[in-house]
C-alpha cells in the first residue's frame, strides 16, 4: 500500500526527469543562461494588421505577422483571451512558444463601429508548454496595457508601452524563480503557509519583492482547486479561530530572516526540487514542480476523505487512516482541510478528532 504511495510522491518530485520537460521543450535551460524573449505589437483594423513595434529580428517579424493574420482570419484570437502556440521563425531558437492576445478598442460615441479593432500583443520565449503554465499571468499582464493603449496616437509609447512590453518575461514568468532564490532552503515554510492559508507578511523590502511573494503564495495555494467551493472559506474561518500566527519575512538581512516558521516533512521533501530548478534558471520547470506539489497535496486530501468515510464503518479503515497520515508527512495540513470540510458532519468530526490526537501523540513521541 505505502510502496505505491512513496513511488507516486517520488514521481511528482522527479518532474525534471520526465518527458514533460525534455531537452526539446526546455532547450537552453540545462545551462545557466538567459532565455531569448521577444515581443511584438500590432494595430488591428478590420482585416488590416500594421506593425507598431517589435523586438524580433527584421527577417522574423513578417513571418509572425503572417501567422497572426492567419489566426485572425480563422477567428482564433478572441478579445482579451490569450492564445498560445508554437511558431517557427527566423530566430536562433527556430521554433518558439508564442502568446498572442487581441485587446479590442473601447467603443466611443465618435467611433461606434469599432468591432474587431484593437491591438494584437505577442510575447515569444521558451516553449508552448512552458508558456501555458503562465497563461493567467500573461493574460493579466496584457490587460495592464489596456489604459495605456487608449491614448489617440500612443504619445506615451516610448515612455510607457515599450518598456512594459520589454519586461513581460521578468514580470510574468520569473517571479517564482526570484522567490526561490530569495528564501532558498526556507521555501518549505512558504509552501506550508500556502497550504495552510496562513498570511505571509514581507517587511523591509521593495514593492516588487512583496508582490513576488504574494503571487507565489497564491500560485502555491489550493484555493479554487477543492471539490467544494465552501471548503476554502470554511478553512480560512477555521484558521482564524485557531489564531494562526503570520509568517514574517524580514528582508533587512541577507538572506532574509523568517519568523513564526512552520513546515512538515511533506513540504521539506520538495525543497531540493525547487533549488535544483532555480539553479538551472528554469522558471518553467519551477512552475511545473509547483503544480506537481499542489497536485500531490490534492491527491492526498482526496485519499484522506475516502479513508475518513470508510472509517465511519470500519475500525480497520481508521487504522489505515493513521498509517496514511503517518506516512504522507502532511497530516497537519490534511486534517485542517478535513476538519473544515466536514464541520457539519458529527461522525466525521469525531474521527478527525481521533486522528488529530494520534498525530499529537506521534509528534510527542518523536520529540
Amino acid at each position: 500500500m505505502f510502496t505505491s504511495q512513496t513511488s507516486s510522491f517520488q514521481d511528482s518530485i522527479d518532474v525534471e526527469e520526465k518527458d514533460d520537460f525534455d531537452s526539446e521543450d526546455i532547450s537552453g535551460y540545462n545551462q545557466k543562461i538567459q532565455l531569448n524573449c521577444y515581443y511584438a505589437i500590432y494595430l488591428y483594423q478590420g482585416t488590416s494588421l500594421t506593425l507598431i513595434d517589435s523586438s524580433l529580428p527584421p527577417e522574423a517579424e513578417p513571418e509572425l505577422r503572417t501567422y497572426i493574420s492567419r489566426r485572425l482570419s480563422k477567428g482564433a484570437l478572441l478579445g482579451g483571451m490569450g492564445n498560445i502556440a508554437t511558431v517557427e521563425l527566423s530566430i536562433p531558437e527556430k521554433a518558439v512558444g508564442c502568446y498572442c492576445c487581441l485587446l479590442e478598442q473601447e467603443k466611443s460615441p465618435e467611433q461606434p463601429d469599432t468591432d474587431g479593432n484593437g491591438y494584437v500583443i505577442c510575447f515569444m520565449g521558451g516553449s508552448e508548454k512552458g508558456l501555458n503554465l503562465f497563461r493567467l499571468e500573461l493574460d493579466k499582464y496584457v490587460q495592464g496595457l489596456q489604459s495605456s493603449l487608449q491614448s489617440p496616437k500612443l504619445e506615451n509609447f516610448d515612455m510607457e508601452v515599450r518598456p512594459y512590453l520589454s519586461r513581460w518575461y521578468e514580470e510574468s514568468v520569473m517571479h517564482i524563480h526570484r522567490v526561490v532564490q530569495l528564501v532558498q532552503n526556507n521555501i518549505s515554510f512558504l509552501l506550508h503557509a500556502a497550504l495552510s492559508h496562513i498570511l505571509v507578511e514581507v517587511i523591509n523590502s521593495d514593492d516588487r519583492t512583496k508582490a513576488d511573494v504574494s503571487r507565489f503564495i497564491k500560485a502555491a495555494s489550493l484555493q479554487g482547486l477543492s471539490q467544494q467551493d465552501t471548503t476554502t472559506a470554511s478553512l480560512c474561518k477555521a484558521m482564524s479561530e485557531d489564531t494562526q500566527t503570520d509568517l514574517i519575512i524580514d528582508c533587512s538581512t541577507s538572506p532574509p530572516t523568517l519568523t513564526n516558521t512552520v513546515s512538515n516533512r511533506f513540504c521539506d521533501d520538495w525543497i531540493q526540487a525547487f533549488l535544483n530548478a532555480a539553479e538551472r534558471c528554469n522558471p518553467f520547470l519551477l512552475r511545473q514542480i509547483l503544480e506537481n506539489f499542489k497536485l500531490k497535496a490534492i491527491q492526498d486530501m482526496n485519499s484522506l476523505k475516502r479513508f475518513v468515510r470508510q472509517a465511519e464503518m470500519s475500525h480497520y479503515a481508521l487504522f489505515r487512516c493513521c498509517q496514511f497520515l503517518q506516512g504522507c508527512g502532511n497530516g497537519d495540513v490534511l486534517l485542517q482541510n478535513a476538519r473544515a470540510e466536514h464541520s457539519d458532519l458529527p461522525e466525521a468530526c469525531s474521527i478527525i478528532a481521533v486522528l488529530e490526537e494520534f498525530l499529537r501523540e506521534q509528534s510527542q513521541a518523536q520529540a
